[in-house]
């Protein structure tokens, strides 16, 4: 800058010396609209330095992450009670919403009976099964004697001692014995496969239903809603009353968080030649006419809107941006130093110069003019 300041006092001497002192050559309207045309091309020194050793951005706004409070519900519920208001500050974990609790203990309650009968049932599988093996054993102890009755009716019968109807009798009941047994295995085979079924060590009639019970008993708690941490409550749209949890993307209020709050502030692409995270920031928000709050560059946004393409059978075509419409720009992340983030609220809008070179002059002229804008902003707008 002492540079461009010694070139521009250099200038105006010669043009001094040259026109007025030794008046070498006479001053005319011509000579005067060149020698101002001339002066104000020096003037670019400065600009060009303050575009890339102090980038300022018009644009800044704090930005903070909000949360959409949505019921997480099976159906839809009766608001029974709202434990907060509007603009209300609350911690991690405090009451916020409280829904009818009724349905959703009622399909807890009926769940739990019927897991305690299938329990009892899985019970009852095993004594089916100690049953089907007694049963089994009987049967086989019955054919072995139908079996042994059948061969006697038969030497009887062939010798003549004994009535031919009476060994068919027992044949019969010899073939009718090892269909039980046939079936007694299946039975059986029924009962253990019953009593066996587990998944994990655990009979699947009885997972199952805990698996059930576990999910009506998410709703439950779900029915009094928590601040997920800290923050304000806004855009309340609840009231005692009104049904919830029917539309799932359907929010009935915002929480701005407290934390990781920070500013975005845009700059033109070759104005962030220089920046790099790390270096001092000066704000002048609207909020606070008068004040600068300093800060810190946090990052740069690898990139803008203007390189997204969406997913689409149709062939890029690329055109040639006119002139009128304004260059794209880059966020720049922004953390203000202040250790008390609750003064910028989101939304807060300002200005926001970067320092690549604090000790460099042109660094004290951006001071002055983002200054010099925090202290207009007593009078401007004009909004009376």
């Amino acid at each position: 800058m002492i540079a461009g300041l010694v070139i521009c006092f250099v200038y105006a001497v010669v043009v001094w010396l040259v026109f007025f002192y030794f008046k070498w050559i006479k001053f005319s309207i011509a000579w005067g609209v060149v020698s101002v045309l001339f002066g104000l091309h020096l003037l670019i020194i400065f600009m060009i330095g303050l575009r890339f050793v102090a980038p300022l951005s018009t644009e800044a706004k704090l930005v903070q992450h909000t949360i959409q409070l949505t019921p997480r519900l099976s159906e839809p519920t009766l608001v029974t009670d709202v434990l907060v208001a509007h603009n209300q500050h609350v911690k991690a974990g405090a009451p916020l919403f409280q829904f009818d609790r009724r349905p959703y203990e009622y399909k807890v309650r009926n769940l739990e009976a019927q897991l305690a009968k299938a329990k009892q049932d899985v019970l009852i599988d095993e004594a089916d099964v100690a049953i089907s093996v007694h049963k089994l054993a009987k049967l086989k102890d019955e054919l072995v004697y139908t079996k042994y009755q059948s061969q006697l009716s038969a030497n009887l019968a062939k010798q003549g001692a004994g009535p031919k109807e009476d060994a068919e009798k027992w044949a019969a009941q010899v073939a009718a014995g090892e269909a039980g047994i046939l079936e007694a295995q299946a039975d059986e085979q029924r009962a253990r496969l019953r009593f066996t079924s587990d998944i994990d060590g655990v009979n699947t009639s009885v997972a199952t239903i805990q698996a059930e019970l576990a999910l009506a008993r998410f709703y439950l708690d779900n029915t009094i809603m928590v601040a997920p941490e800290d923050g304000y409550i806004m855009n309340l749209q609840v009231r005692p009353g009104m049904v919830a949890g029917d539309v799932r993307f359907g929010a009935i209020a915002s929480l701005i968080c407290d934390d990781d709050r920070y500013l975005v502030a845009q700059y033109f692409q070759e104005n962030l030649k220089y920046v790099k995270p790390g270096q001092p920031v000066e704000v002048a928000l609207d909020l606070y006419p008068g004040q600068i709050w300093p800060g810190t560059v946090e990052g740069i946004w690898q990139g803008s809107g203007f390189g997204q393409m969406l997913p689409s059978g149709n062939l890029p075509n690329f055109n040639a941006v006119p002139a009128d419409v304004p260059q794209g720009q880059f966020a720049v992340i922004i953390r203000l130093d202040d250790p008390d983030q609750s003064k910028f609220p989101i939304g807060t809008q300002g200005r926001a110069a970067i320092y690549t070179n604090p000790k460099s002059s042109f660094s004290w002229m951006r001071k002055v003019g983002i200054r010099a804008y925090s202290w207009l902003n007593w009078i401007y707008p004009f909004s009376g």
